[in-house]
Protein backbone atom coordinates (compact mmCIF):
# COMPACT_ATOMS: atom_id res chain seq x y z
CA UNK A 1 0.00 0.00 0.00
CA UNK A 2 0.81 3.55 -1.11
CA UNK A 3 0.28 6.65 1.05
CA UNK A 4 0.21 10.23 -0.58
CA UNK A 5 0.41 13.53 1.30
CA UNK A 6 -1.17 16.48 -0.67
CA UNK A 7 1.48 19.04 -0.49
CA UNK A 8 0.49 21.76 0.36
CA UNK A 9 -1.28 20.48 3.29
CA UNK A 10 -2.08 21.23 6.61
CA UNK A 11 -1.50 24.62 8.54
CA UNK A 12 -1.47 27.63 6.27
CA UNK A 13 0.54 30.86 7.25
CA UNK A 14 -2.16 32.51 8.95
CA UNK A 15 -3.08 29.71 11.22
CA UNK A 16 0.49 28.83 12.20
CA UNK A 17 0.56 32.94 12.73
CA UNK A 18 -2.36 33.23 14.75
CA UNK A 19 -1.70 29.69 17.06
CA UNK A 20 2.25 30.76 17.62
CA UNK A 21 0.77 34.18 18.84
CA UNK A 22 -1.54 32.90 21.32
CA UNK A 23 1.28 30.32 22.48
CA UNK A 24 3.28 32.99 23.17
CA UNK A 25 0.47 34.64 25.34
CA UNK A 26 -0.51 31.81 27.15
CA UNK A 27 3.53 31.55 27.61
CA UNK A 28 3.58 34.69 29.41
CA UNK A 29 -0.17 34.92 31.42
CA UNK A 30 -2.97 33.07 31.65
CA UNK A 31 -5.88 32.93 31.36
CA UNK A 32 -5.94 34.59 27.21
CA UNK A 33 -9.77 35.07 26.25
CA UNK A 34 -10.50 33.80 23.08
CA UNK A 35 -13.70 34.92 21.47
CA UNK A 36 -15.37 31.89 19.64
CA UNK A 37 -12.81 28.91 19.02
CA UNK A 38 -9.42 29.86 17.87
CA UNK A 39 -9.35 27.36 15.30
CA UNK A 40 -11.52 25.05 13.74
CA UNK A 41 -10.14 21.91 15.08
CA UNK A 42 -11.18 20.54 18.55
CA UNK A 43 -8.63 18.71 19.31
CA UNK A 44 -6.03 21.77 18.91
CA UNK A 45 -8.98 24.19 20.74
CA UNK A 46 -8.46 21.49 23.68
CA UNK A 47 -4.69 21.16 23.12
CA UNK A 48 -4.63 25.22 23.99
CA UNK A 49 -7.50 25.54 26.31
CA UNK A 50 -5.06 22.76 28.78
CA UNK A 51 -2.70 25.88 28.30
CA UNK A 52 -5.44 28.45 29.72
CA UNK A 53 -7.24 29.24 26.78
CA UNK A 54 -10.71 30.09 27.49
CA UNK A 55 -13.56 29.96 24.92
CA UNK A 56 -16.28 32.58 25.46
CA UNK A 57 -19.10 33.37 22.87
CA UNK A 58 -18.80 37.57 23.40
CA UNK A 59 -16.65 40.63 24.25
CA UNK A 60 -19.19 40.73 27.02
CA UNK A 61 -17.71 37.98 29.24
CA UNK A 62 -14.18 39.06 28.84
CA UNK A 63 -13.28 40.90 31.90
CA UNK A 64 -11.92 44.53 32.31
CA UNK A 65 -8.37 44.64 32.27
CA UNK A 66 -8.14 40.90 30.42
CA UNK A 67 -6.22 39.42 27.80
CA UNK A 68 -7.97 38.73 24.77
CA UNK A 69 -7.00 36.97 21.11
CA UNK A 70 -8.01 37.47 18.17
CA UNK A 71 -8.64 34.51 15.55
CA UNK A 72 -7.55 34.61 12.23
CA UNK A 73 -10.89 34.57 11.41
CA UNK A 74 -10.73 38.86 12.38
CA UNK A 75 -13.61 40.56 14.53
CA UNK A 76 -15.25 43.33 13.52
CA UNK A 77 -14.34 46.77 14.63
CA UNK A 78 -16.81 48.09 16.93
CA UNK A 79 -16.10 44.67 18.96
CA UNK A 80 -12.24 45.42 19.88
CA UNK A 81 -13.13 48.98 20.22
CA UNK A 82 -15.39 47.76 23.08
CA UNK A 83 -12.39 45.32 24.29
CA UNK A 84 -10.13 48.65 23.83
CA UNK A 85 -12.55 50.70 26.36
CA UNK A 86 -12.50 47.82 29.26
CA UNK A 87 -8.72 48.27 29.15
CA UNK A 88 -8.46 44.79 27.68
CA UNK A 89 -5.49 43.58 26.47
CA UNK A 90 -5.70 42.77 22.48
CA UNK A 91 -3.60 39.98 20.45
CA UNK A 92 -4.06 40.35 17.03
CA UNK A 93 -4.17 37.35 15.14
CA UNK A 94 -6.16 38.07 12.09
CA UNK A 95 -4.73 36.59 8.99
CA UNK A 96 -3.44 39.34 6.76
CA UNK A 97 -4.94 37.98 3.78
CA UNK A 98 -8.42 38.60 6.12
CA UNK A 99 -7.36 41.74 6.93
CA UNK A 100 -6.82 42.46 3.36
CA UNK A 101 -10.15 41.35 2.57
CA UNK A 102 -11.33 43.51 5.81
CA UNK A 103 -9.79 46.82 4.44
CA UNK A 104 -11.45 46.07 0.75
CA UNK A 105 -14.95 46.25 1.64
CA UNK A 106 -13.95 48.91 3.86
CA UNK A 107 -12.38 50.66 1.21
CA UNK A 108 -15.54 49.87 -1.12
CA UNK A 109 -17.77 50.67 1.43
CA UNK A 110 -16.58 54.13 1.93
CA UNK A 111 -16.51 54.75 -1.90
CA UNK A 112 -19.95 54.24 -2.11
CA UNK A 113 -20.48 50.61 -3.29
CA UNK A 114 -23.13 47.96 -2.41
CA UNK A 115 -20.61 45.05 -1.08
CA UNK A 116 -21.80 41.99 -2.45
CA UNK A 117 -19.56 39.08 -0.63
CA UNK A 118 -18.93 35.57 -1.81
CA UNK A 119 -19.39 33.45 1.62
CA UNK A 120 -21.06 32.35 4.42
CA UNK A 121 -22.73 34.49 6.51
CA UNK A 122 -22.99 33.08 9.27
CA UNK A 123 -18.92 32.46 9.21
CA UNK A 124 -17.19 34.18 11.59
CA UNK A 125 -14.84 35.53 8.72
CA UNK A 126 -18.26 36.82 7.14
CA UNK A 127 -19.12 38.60 10.33
CA UNK A 128 -16.30 40.37 10.77
CA UNK A 129 -15.85 41.57 7.03
CA UNK A 130 -19.56 42.84 7.43
CA UNK A 131 -18.06 45.13 10.46
CA UNK A 132 -15.82 47.68 8.25
CA UNK A 133 -18.88 47.99 5.82
CA UNK A 134 -20.88 51.08 6.87
CA UNK A 135 -23.47 50.86 3.64
CA UNK A 136 -25.45 48.20 1.94
CA UNK A 137 -23.90 44.94 1.85
CA UNK A 138 -25.19 41.78 0.74
CA UNK A 139 -23.89 38.24 1.11
CA UNK A 140 -24.54 34.92 -0.99
CA UNK A 141 -23.23 31.99 -1.04
CA UNK A 142 -24.11 30.85 -3.64
CA UNK A 143 -25.04 31.81 -7.88
CA UNK A 144 -28.87 30.90 -6.94
CA UNK A 145 -28.40 32.94 -3.71
CA UNK A 146 -27.74 36.20 -5.75
CA UNK A 147 -30.44 35.74 -8.02
CA UNK A 148 -32.93 35.33 -5.13
CA UNK A 149 -31.29 38.29 -3.51
CA UNK A 150 -32.99 41.42 -3.16
CA UNK A 151 -30.61 43.39 -5.85
CA UNK A 152 -31.47 40.63 -8.27
CA UNK A 153 -35.39 41.70 -7.41
CA UNK A 154 -35.24 45.30 -7.59
CA UNK A 155 -36.35 46.24 -11.05
CA UNK A 156 -33.25 49.27 -11.39
CA UNK A 157 -29.97 48.64 -11.42
CA UNK A 158 -27.17 49.29 -8.66
CA UNK A 159 -24.92 51.94 -10.27
CA UNK A 160 -21.87 50.81 -8.06
CA UNK A 161 -21.49 47.09 -6.79
CA UNK A 162 -18.55 45.86 -5.10
CA UNK A 163 -17.34 42.06 -5.01
CA UNK A 164 -15.01 40.38 -2.42
CA UNK A 165 -15.21 36.92 -1.01
CA UNK A 166 -14.36 34.81 2.19
CA UNK A 167 -10.78 33.79 1.69
CA UNK A 168 -11.66 29.93 1.72
CA UNK A 169 -14.11 30.57 -1.17
CA UNK A 170 -12.87 28.98 -4.65
CA UNK A 171 -12.00 30.96 -7.66
CA UNK A 172 -14.06 29.35 -9.90
CA UNK A 173 -17.24 30.43 -7.93
CA UNK A 174 -16.05 33.97 -7.75
CA UNK A 175 -15.96 33.80 -11.23
CA UNK A 176 -19.28 32.71 -11.73
CA UNK A 177 -20.64 35.37 -8.72
CA UNK A 178 -18.30 38.24 -11.03
CA UNK A 179 -20.36 37.10 -14.10
CA UNK A 180 -23.63 37.20 -12.99
CA UNK A 181 -23.11 40.52 -10.69
CA UNK A 182 -22.42 42.41 -14.41
CA UNK A 183 -26.33 41.86 -15.13
CA UNK A 184 -27.06 43.76 -12.13
CA UNK A 185 -24.52 46.79 -11.91
CA UNK A 186 -23.87 49.81 -14.81
CA UNK A 187 -20.08 49.78 -12.79
CA UNK A 188 -18.51 46.64 -11.21
CA UNK A 189 -15.11 46.48 -8.75
CA UNK A 190 -14.02 42.95 -8.14
CA UNK A 191 -11.30 42.04 -5.22
CA UNK A 192 -9.94 38.62 -5.72
CA UNK A 193 -9.55 38.40 -1.32
CA UNK A 194 -9.09 34.60 -1.46
CA UNK A 195 -5.69 33.71 -0.20
CA UNK A 196 -2.88 31.75 -2.24
CA UNK A 197 -2.82 28.79 0.37
CA UNK A 198 -6.81 28.24 -0.42
CA UNK A 199 -6.45 27.92 -3.89
CA UNK A 200 -2.65 25.92 -3.69
CA UNK A 201 -4.50 23.05 -1.21
CA UNK A 202 -7.44 22.39 -3.43
CA UNK A 203 -5.25 22.35 -6.61
CA UNK A 204 -3.07 19.54 -4.04
CA UNK A 205 -6.12 17.67 -4.14
CA UNK A 206 -7.65 18.14 -6.97
CA UNK A 207 -4.12 16.36 -8.68
CA UNK A 208 -4.13 14.17 -6.01
CA UNK A 209 -7.70 12.76 -6.21
CA UNK A 210 -6.35 10.95 -9.96
CA UNK A 211 -3.55 9.28 -8.26
CA UNK A 212 -5.22 7.63 -5.71
CA UNK A 213 -8.32 5.01 -4.52
CA UNK A 214 -9.57 7.01 -2.05
CA UNK A 215 -8.33 10.34 0.12
CA UNK A 216 -8.61 10.87 3.63
CA UNK A 217 -9.32 14.61 4.34
CA UNK A 218 -8.52 15.09 8.18
CA UNK A 219 -10.08 18.48 9.70
CA UNK A 220 -12.76 19.76 12.16
CA UNK A 221 -16.41 19.41 10.81
CA UNK A 222 -16.77 22.97 11.63
CA UNK A 223 -14.13 23.74 9.10
CA UNK A 224 -15.88 25.29 5.84
CA UNK A 225 -11.97 24.91 3.80
CA UNK A 226 -11.76 21.10 4.99
CA UNK A 227 -15.55 20.78 3.60
CA UNK A 228 -14.49 22.38 0.30
CA UNK A 229 -11.53 19.62 0.29
CA UNK A 230 -13.63 17.01 0.81
CA UNK A 231 -16.06 17.86 -1.96
CA UNK A 232 -13.33 18.87 -4.44
CA UNK A 233 -11.87 15.35 -4.07
CA UNK A 234 -15.83 13.40 -4.46
CA UNK A 235 -16.05 15.99 -7.69
CA UNK A 236 -13.20 14.53 -9.06
CA UNK A 237 -14.66 11.43 -8.57
CA UNK A 238 -12.26 10.37 -5.91
CA UNK A 239 -13.64 7.93 -3.04
CA UNK A 240 -13.06 10.39 -0.16
CA UNK A 241 -13.68 10.42 3.74
CA UNK A 242 -13.43 13.06 5.91
CA UNK A 243 -12.83 12.86 9.76
CA UNK A 244 -11.87 14.87 12.67
CA UNK A 245 -8.99 12.57 13.78
CA UNK A 246 -7.17 9.09 13.32
CA UNK A 247 -9.42 7.56 15.56
CA UNK A 248 -11.98 7.61 13.28
CA UNK A 249 -10.42 5.92 10.57
CA UNK A 250 -12.82 2.84 8.95
CA UNK A 251 -10.24 0.13 9.06
CA UNK A 252 -12.43 -2.24 6.32
CA UNK A 253 -12.04 1.46 4.15
CA UNK A 254 -8.23 1.41 4.44
CA UNK A 255 -7.93 -2.46 3.64
CA UNK A 256 -10.06 -1.82 0.28
CA UNK A 257 -7.63 0.40 -0.97
CA UNK A 258 -4.13 -0.17 -2.52
CA UNK A 259 -3.11 3.66 -2.82
CA UNK A 260 -4.54 6.11 -0.29
CA UNK A 261 -4.03 10.12 -0.54
CA UNK A 262 -3.96 12.26 2.38
CA UNK A 263 -4.95 16.06 2.52
CA UNK A 264 -5.41 18.35 5.49
CA UNK A 265 -7.73 21.94 5.89
CA UNK A 266 -5.87 24.94 6.63
CA UNK A 267 -6.73 24.54 10.61
CA UNK A 268 -5.91 20.94 10.66
CA UNK A 269 -2.56 20.57 12.88
CA UNK A 270 1.07 18.34 11.87
CA UNK A 271 0.58 16.17 14.82
CA UNK A 272 -3.30 15.34 13.75
CA UNK A 273 -1.99 14.38 10.72
CA UNK A 274 1.02 12.09 11.93
CA UNK A 275 -1.32 10.35 14.14
CA UNK A 276 -3.33 9.60 11.07
CA UNK A 277 -0.35 8.37 9.27
CA UNK A 278 0.73 6.17 11.83
CA UNK A 279 -3.16 4.72 12.52
CA UNK A 280 -2.71 3.70 8.42
CA UNK A 281 0.68 1.78 9.31
CA UNK A 282 -0.84 0.00 11.91
CA UNK A 283 -3.53 -0.81 9.94
CA UNK A 284 -2.16 -2.09 7.00
CA UNK A 285 1.42 -2.62 7.61
CA UNK A 286 0.69 -6.55 7.66
CA UNK A 287 -0.84 -5.83 4.18
CA UNK A 288 1.71 -4.90 2.77
CA UNK A 289 4.38 -2.29 2.34
CA UNK A 290 3.03 1.12 3.49
CA UNK A 291 4.95 3.84 1.26
CA UNK A 292 5.04 7.74 1.70
CA UNK A 293 5.55 9.87 -1.78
Amino acid sequence: MKVLVAVPTGWCFGVKRAIECVEKALAQATPVYAIGSPIHSPQEVERLQKMGLRVVQSDAEIPAGATAFVRAHGIAPDILENLRQKNVSVIDGTCPFVRAAQNHARELSEAGYHVLILGNEKHPEIIGMRGYVRGPSTVISTIPSLFSSTIFKSSAKIHKLGLVSQTTQEESLLAEAAKAALGVADELRIYNTICRATIERQQAVRRLASQVDGMIVIGGYNSANTGKLCRIARDSNCDAVWIEHAGQLDRRWVLEKRVIGIAAGASTPDWLIEQLHNAIHNIAGRQGDVRNE
